[in-house]
């Protein structure tokens, strides 16, 4: 005997307390069926590995029949995971001998093997599907069962479309199992067509009345369908079950499975409703779901429980009042518990004064009464014509009101010639005090060109340190925004302009940061005091 089979002898499955939940993970085997979510064999090695460090207990790594590809990702998930507390590696078969053969030979080199063989149950897979009656179903399940046994010691068997089966023969198959050495036997929700009172007595009914239900672990595994997943799982751990089978996000067949990181924040943030336990570092929940979605393409919607970009974040005015004076009154979970460094306040135009004036704290911006309602009034207007607020837009409504005292440079005339083989040139006409100043340069681009040119007329010239872009709507006549981050002798200062044209929206922007740095000097530099420059003239005026 091998020293892997034997460390496998010795642990038939999780060692069982009365409360401890075992967490099956399928996201490489119901999870790949979602459409489009396939994974390679480095994939899958790479999503097993996150899996172990999130420290599932049960890892069902594929269904080797499927292809010879699933079979080989399987058995190198079981020989990669090869620490000492590695999970189970499962595979999957149908009740048939080939398929039992191969999933022996995917996972016959894990430190704990198992195998899971299914056969469907109900009368609508019976008569449409497998066209076999009651007794075919329990003789081809029994068999399937002790010819797994042959290969290892810890065999699962789903009744497929449990749900849906007849409670009677439910019971007959599960004792049956049971008896022919199954060490866990599963309760699908196959098609996610239970509700949580239904599928709790499904479970109660298997405790009650399968003579050796003792001898095995009642697991559930529930589909999506109708949204109720997580809550048909946990009314099974309530009446018995001690396994639950999940995946990452919730991917998986049709509408996918119960969530596995939705499950697990209800166990702990209920306790006092769920007095379970599971093995699981929820520190690393939010890691593996963007792993799991990196891998396999499946975005994480916005408002997804727990994961959800939107799931720490509060906008709502009253909320966000609540929130700062307590975290509880609108969070029941810490974001810190999932991986997530701290919840977010998102500024809009449902949001409160008190969040807008945090974070105007925090952005180190102290207004008295009068300013933060001025400020507060226009972010207001803001948050109409913009959906989404960023730092730099809070930085330059405060910094607006310096820039309202100061001189005020305006964009009257923008001309930009540039090509692959021309040199790029811009020609500025600004406006200041009723009179209007002209300049021209030449640069290594268009809006090197025309900061430069700005740069002339104003005798105040920045360093670009960022430059960005933005569709403020859809279609190819969208506005377009440009935010602009600029260094002004040691001072960092934001603009924004707007515009049809990427053009002149980069030098509204541009301008914009010029004007503030011009508003945040004791003294404006005069175009005359520049050094090695001559002070430009008014458009029109005498030489």
């Amino acid at each position: 005997m091998s020293a892997k089979k034997a460390v496998s002898s010795r642990f038939k499955s999780v060692p069982q307390d009365p409360n401890r939940i075992i967490i099956f993970d399928t996201t490489l085997r119901d999870g790949e069926q979602s459409p489009g979510a396939t994974m390679n064999q480095d994939e899958k090695i790479q999503v097993a590995r996150a899996l172990y460090r999130l420290k599932v207990d049960v890892i069902e790594a594929g269904f080797p029949i499927a292809s010879p590809g699933d079979h080989d990702a399987v058995k190198a998930v079981a020989e990669v995971l090869d620490e000492k507390d590695a999970p189970i590696i499962c595979g999957l078969a149908r009740s048939l001998e080939k398929d039992i053969k191969c999933a022996a030979s995917a996972v016959k080199n894990a430190r704990r093997p198992r195998i899971h063989v299914f056969l469907a149950t109900s009368a609508i897979h019976r008569q449409f599907k497998l066209k076999k009656a009651k007794d075919e179903i329990v003789r081809q399940a029994v068999q399937a069962v002790q010819f797994a046994r042959t290969f290892v010691d810890d065999v699962e068997f789903s009744p497929e479309d449990a749900s849906r089966t007849e409670p009677e023969f439910l019971c007959e198959v599960t004792e049956a199992v049971i008896a022919a050495g199954a060490t866990t036997v599963n309760i699908p929700d196959t098609v996610g067509y239970a509700v949580p009172d239904q599928f709790g007595s499904v479970i109660r009914t298997l405790k009650e009345k399968v003579s050796n239900i003792e001898q095995a672990v009642i697991s559930v595994h529930c589909h999506n369908d109708l949204g109720l997943a997580v809550a048909n799982s946990l009314a099974g751990v309530r009446n018995g079950a001690r396994q639950v089978e999940c995946t990452i996000n919730g991917i998986g067949e049709r509408a996918g499975n119960a969530a596995l990181e939705e499950l697990i924040m209800a166990l702990r943030t209920r306790g006092d409703f769920y007095p379970y336990q599971t093995g699981i570092d929820t520190k690393r929940l939010l890691p593996s779901s963007k792993l799991v979605s990196a891998v396999t393409g499946i975005n994480v919607q916005r408002n997804k429980a727990v994961v959800g970009e939107n799931a720490f974040a509060h906008e709502s005015g009253i909320h966000q009042d609540g929130f700062l004076k307590e975290r509880t009154t609108y969070e029941i979970m810490r974001p810190e518990d999932i991986g997530l460094e701290q919840s977010k306040l998102v500024l809009g135009k449902h949001s409160g004064k008190h969040a807008f004036k945090n974070r105007l704290k925090e952005l180190g911006y102290e207004l008295d009464e009068k300013q933060l309602v001025d400020a507060f009034e226009r972010f207001k207007v803001l948050c109409d014509k913009k959906k989404n607020i960023y730092d730099a837009d809070l930085i330059a409504l405060v910094e607006d009101q310096l820039v309202a005292a100061a001189p005020v440079w305006e964009l009257e005339l923008l001309q930009v010639a540039a090509g692959n083989k021309a040199v790029p040139t811009a020609t500025v006409i600004l406006r200041k005090d009723q009179a209007t100043y002209q300049d021209a340069a030449i640069g290594d681009g268009p809006i090197d060109a025309l900061t430069k040119a700005i740069d002339r007329i104003t005798g105040v010239s920045g360093k670009i340190l960022d430059f960005q872009v933005h569709a403020v709507s859809e279609g190819r006549e969208a506005q377009g925004e440009v935010d602009i981050k600029c260094d002004f002798d040691g001072e960092v200062i934001y603009g924004r302009g707007f515009s049809t044209d990427i053009i002149e929206a980069s030098a509204k922007a541009y301008l914009n940061a010029v004007c503030r740095a011009v508003a945040k000097s004791d003294a404006a530099v005069k175009p005359a005091e520049r050094p090695g420059h001559a002070q430009p003239k008014p458009v029109g005026a005498t030489p």
